[in-house]
């Protein structure tokens, strides 16, 4: 048998990042929540949660803090139909779903769906951020339900919709173009111009000048961890780069941004990856991501 106020006290201790906040929200003291993921780590053999602030799940933590989520999602159906088997003296425990997405998408579009979802749904939603040619490594360790991805393979276990393309157009500020493209944008300009660039996973920029000249030339680079830093770093004349068009068309409309080639745009495909077994479970937020990427996406599925 499954000890689950065990298994609840690991997935609160790795939610809420402390032994404190979980025995906060278990209504117990912290020794009590220490007491029983000391038990069920003895019992397992092996390490369920990395002591820190904050704590963090292992590998194996992981799973059991997925499995959680099912069993709450399960139960919390179950409830529905037989509400006569909740405790009326116990609060209702709210199910919190861990998904993934990468950083454009939530700072565009996904955050719609989301909203969308929120005001239908009870559940509470922990969105972990990824490069989207990553995204997918977390839905096959098991450490989300669901994922905004670029791959179009299903994942083993998961099943897959095509959501759309998010558009790129590569930008810079008028200033910054007449300081660098003043003979126009070619491969040698390139090669001497900053761009800017997310994280060490990010390509975007190499792909667009792939896709534009065929290669991509080596080039100094800023390195901007923010999605909307990205837009204002180009604003400001810091460097180019490849931003997503919704975030950017007022800006290349009013003048304060420049297309460095009108007509190259860049279009990455994505598509939603959701866990096969939890899947029924979470078709209100399959609904309001393809919904929202339908309106907000490029050559969207239907």
């Amino acid at each position: 048998m499954l000890d689950y106020p065990a298994l609840r006290a690991v997935s609160l201790v790795v939610r809420t990042g402390s032994f404190d906040k979980a025995a906060q929200a278990l209504n117990v003291t912290p020794s009590a929540v220490s007491q029983r993921v000391k038990q069920l780590e003895e019992r397992l053999g092996t390490v369920l949660i990395i002591r820190g602030q904050p704590c963090t799940a292992t590998e194996r933590g992981e799973w059991l803090c997925r499995h959680i989520e099912q069993v709450g999602l399960l139960e919390g159906e179950l409830m529905t139909r037989l509400p006569a088997l909740a405790e009326p003296d116990l609060p209702q425990q709210r199910v919190t779903l861990r998904i993934a997405t990468n950083a454009d998408s939530l700072g565009t579009w996904f955050l719609g769906a989301v909203a969308a979802f929120t005001k239908r749904s009870p559940h509470l939603l922990d969105i972990a951020v990824d490069d989207q040619e990553h995204t997918a490594d977390w839905l096959r360790q098991g450490r989300v339900l669901a994922a905004v991805t670029a791959l179009e393979k299903p994942i083993q276990g998961c099943r897959v919709i095509t959501l759309g393309s998010l558009r790129y157009l590569a930008t810079a500020s008028p200033q910054f173009m007449m300081r660098h493209f003043a003979q126009g944008v070619t491969l040698s300009a390139l090669a001497q111009a900053p761009s800017l660039v997310f994280n060490q996973k990010d390509r975007l920029q190499s792909q667009w000048m792939e896709a534009a000249f065929g290669e991509s030339p080596g080039h100094p680079v800023h390195w901007v961890p923010s999605t909307q830093g990205f837009v204002e770093a180009s604003l400001l004349g810091i460097g180019w780069c490849a931003n997503p068009e919704l975030l950017v068309r007022d800006h290349i409309a009013a003048g304060r941004l420049r297309e460095l080639m009108p007509g190259t745009a860049l279009d990455i495909p994505l598509f939603w990856q959701v866990n096969r077994i939890a899947a029924e479970r979470l078709t209100d937020l399959t609904r309001a991501v393809v919904e929202t990427a339908r309106r907000l996406l490029v050559n969207p599925l239907g």
